[in-house]
């Protein structure tokens, strides 16, 4: 029995730089084939750093994407890895996941009623070498959000909500919180898609 047909044509598979379950449902929605390899990377001194450069959020997400699959890419000769980050801007100050339900309600509470952005970026390094790079941006309004409010979604959404550093996931519960949502969905959860299997297909690891 011949192997069922393939769209992944590159030599090795992927190599995600990152842990990020919601990347990994990404890939593997798309067929893609990848081994999971977080990269060591100090990403806060890095953001700090280039924050206080006064570079923008998509100029940090870039840097750190590219970061991340330069680091990993040192340990897979030969195979293409792929680099990823997402950074979340409000008035144009990032912000950072929280590591208390405490700092989550605050977190909440700004983002309450306001417009903030995510901006999810990518980066194909082989050997050491950048073959490609890209980013998209989605801008969201959350609901103007009381304190009982926020005080019940977490409550309802546990420790699932310091994993993000909006406080949320839109593919869960997060999605109660939110009255526009203006971008890609996959931009949202952490990768954007489109823009990553329009770079697979220049580099020749897509056959369709």
């Amino acid at each position: 029995m011949s192997p069922p047909p393939s769209l992944w044509i590159g030599q090795e598979k992927l190599v995600l730089a990152s842990k990020s379950a919601g990347r990994q449902r990404l890939l593997e929605s798309a067929g893609l084939p990848f081994v999971v390899n977080p990269a060591d990377v100090d990403e806060r001194a890095l953001e700090q750093a280039r924050v206080a450069r006064g570079e923008s959020g998509e100029t940090v997400a870039a840097a750190l994407a590219r970061a991340k699959a330069l680091s990993v890419s040192a340990r897979w000769p030969g195979a293409p890895c792929l680099g990823a980050d997402q950074i979340l801007t409000l008035d144009g100050r990032p912000l950072h996941k929280s590591e208390t339900p405490e700092a989550a309600a605050r977190t909440l509470a700004a983002l309450s009623g306001r417009v903030h952005k995510l901006t999810s970026a990518f980066a194909l390094v082989c050997d050491g070498r950048l073959l490609d790079e890209d980013q998209d941006s989605a801008e969201l309004v959350m609901r103007p959000l009381d304190a009982r409010q926020i005080d019940l979604y977490l409550a309802c959404a546990g420790p699932a909500a310091l994993a993000s550093v909006g406080v949320y996931q839109l593919e869960g519960l997060g999605q109660h919180l939110f009255e526009k949502i203006e971008g890609d969905h996959a931009t949202i959860v952490g990768l954007p898609m489109l823009k990553l299997l329009a770079c697979l297909r220049r580099q020749g690891m897509l056959a369709l």
